[in-house]
């Protein structure tokens, strides 16, 4: 079985109210966060996944308990601060924010702690996957920097799905995989424009920088993957959408348990596309049959990028 490391500093409690009928609203309370949503798609594609966060306050304990339940082992770090939740309406079609908090920043002693706990599970695993906080300011960017460097050092395989400054601080520390959307390659002036070329270009910058292989997420515009300096257009099965939010994380978790599993970097960014894809069918983040995803990865079409 793959074994993936999956960094969560800081996971979420998220409540979600919805009316899918005439017969009343349906509440639905889940742990989540970009690296719960990651680590729940390695563990559906069958990895063996040890997911590494800190929780703490009332709303880390409901985390911590909701966490035991999903299927892969949870290393949680007692933390000083808070854990952060959101409470969302979708009850009128659309997502609407009711209020959210990202949590507080972690401590000294928190960062001590949860790095030791990560390091030590990370150099156990085939692949290790940085995922990021709900806001930048919860954990420090060169935590990302020091992890990125120390699993890389002594053989495992890195794989990041960040932005701002934990993306530069990761490629300081070197990365086998970056997976990054283009809205957060804009948003941090890697490119003028969303174009094909623009975004070959972050790509090929990104790689010069410390990433060996880049993908980028263009929504529903074909994704950018540079391999072994190979440009690629990735085109991704067309999907009747039901929610957008997770198919990034779902393409990354993809990627990771194939590269876990000791697959080539072109069937990762199959699988990968394959379950970002599906995942926009589904209400639940980071879910999906694996089934579909193998189904759906014979459907992922390569062609070459303009440069």
């Amino acid at each position: 079985m793959p074994a993936v490391m999956v960094f969560a500093p800081v996971p979420q409690l998220t409540v979600t109210v919805e009316q899918p009928s005439d017969h009343g609203p349906e509440l639905h309370v889940h742990p989540g966060g970009q690296g719960v949503w990651q680590a729940r798609m390695c563990a559906g594609l069958g990895a063996g996944v040890t997911l590494c966060a800190a929780v703490g306050g009332e709303i880390g304990e409901v985390v911590a308990a909701l966490m035991g339940h999903e299927t892969m082992e949870v290393r949680t770090v007692r933390r000083s601060g808070g854990s952060g939740w959101y409470v969302h309406d979708r009850r009128g079609g659309s997502r609407d924010t009711v209020a959210e908090y990202a949590g507080a920043p972690l401590g000294r002693h928190d960062l001590d702690e949860l790095y030791s706990t990560t390091l030590a599970a990370g150099l156990l695993a085939d692949v290790s996957l940085l995922s990021g906080p709900a806001a930048p300011e919860v954990v420090p960017p060169d935590v990302y920097r020091r992890l990125a460097a120390d699993l890389g050092t002594h053989g495992g395989t890195v794989i990041a799905d960040l932005s701002g400054e934990n993306l530069t601080a990761v490629l300081n520390g070197g990365v086998g995989f970056l997976k990054v959307s283009h809205e957060e390659l804009l948003a941090g002036g890697w490119a003028d424009d969303d174009g094909d070329k623009a975004m070959v270009a972050a790509a090929r910058e990104l790689r010069r920088r410390g990433a060996r292989a880049v993908l980028i997420s263009r929504a529903d515009r074909p994704g950018i993957a540079l391999l072994d300096d190979d440009p690629l257009l990735v085109e991704l099965p067309a999907l009747q959408v039901v929610d957008h939010r997770g198919a990034g994380d779902s393409m990354t978790a993809g990627v990771a348990t194939v590269l876990a599993g000791g697959g080539d970097l072109y069937e990762a960014v199959r699988t990968g596309a394959a379950a970002g894809a599906l995942n926009v069918t589904r209400h639940g983040l980071g879910t999906g049959r694996r089934e579909a995803i193998t189904e759906l990865a014979r459907r992922v079409e390569f062609t070459p990028a303009p440069t």
